[in-house]
């Protein structure tokens, strides 16, 4: 779970892609499968996807395992609708691989981009935006420190779910424990001290104006990737028209 937001450490064309090329990818396949969420079309995504990883260099061990709960939930939720008919189980299949796809689309961008190329990025694509006065630079800051505190809290979170694992049975079973209450007090003061931590951090490097700053730019590669992804996408919804 720890590694879900983090980049994974290897060099690789995917990695090399300027990140604003990712980001925009993203957009388009969240688009068609949301546009067209047939069986298709998610397999195109689902190719494309085994494409990037194995393009990307993604080792099987970064992909999360998870938990068995979670499965039994999905085979709980296609056992409610069996009832109703095969149909109804196929279509509750096809949301749920849905969901999970998008998943795995945002999980690639993580995987394959450093945080600190998202701020930037963003920037870049927002820059049109300038024109109505809307703080780009500033939205751009606020969601890249938002995606890499993510990390830093679940990291937190899973400390504190270890550290109330060794407490005594005694405390932990007993009447006056209030281990939620706890759990949440206690990450909210983790939270407010990792922000005050990384505004301590930005203000010694120069301040959030360098967050921001446009070290690169988008070379022929990420052309030649978005071209892929625009094909991609074009005949994932080909493939739904015509098999509808």
């Amino acid at each position: 779970m720890t590694t879900l937001l983090r980049e994974v450490p290897t060099s690789s064309p995917i990695h090399r892609l300027w990140a604003g090329t990712k980001i925009v990818a993203v957009v388009l396949v969240s688009i068609v499968v949301v546009a067209a969420p047939s069986w298709p079309a998610i397999g195109v995504v689902l190719g494309l996807l085994l494409l990037t990883a194995v393009i990307g260099r993604i080792p099987p061990t970064a992909v999360p395992r998870p938990p068995w709960w979670l499965w039994a939930l999905i085979l709980l939720g296609a056992l409610i609708n069996l009832p109703i008919g095969i149909d109804a189980v196929f279509i509750y299949l096809q949301a749920v691989t849905f969901g999970l796809v998008l998943l795995c689309v945002s999980l690639m961008l993580a995987w394959t981009t450093s945080m600190s190329d998202v701020a930037p990025a963003l920037a870049t694509l927002g820059r049109p935006l300038r024109i109505f006065k809307i703080p780009v630079d500033e939205w751009a800051i606020a969601t890249a420190l938002c995606i890499r505190s993510l990390p830093l809290l679940i990291d937190e979170m899973l400390t504190l779910v270890a550290a109330r694992r060794l407490r005594p049975k005694a405390v932990v079973n007993s009447a006056a424990d209030n281990s939620i209450v706890d759990l949440i007090t206690t990450t909210m003061s983790v939270a407010i001290r990792r922000s005050a931590e990384m505004g301590e951090a930005i203000s010694a490097r120069g301040g959030t104006g360098l967050i921001a700053a446009y070290p690169k730019r988008p070379q022929l590669a990420d052309l030649f990737a978005l071209t892929v992804v625009i094909a991609a996408c074009v005949s994932a919804v080909a493939l739904t028209i015509v098999l509808r």
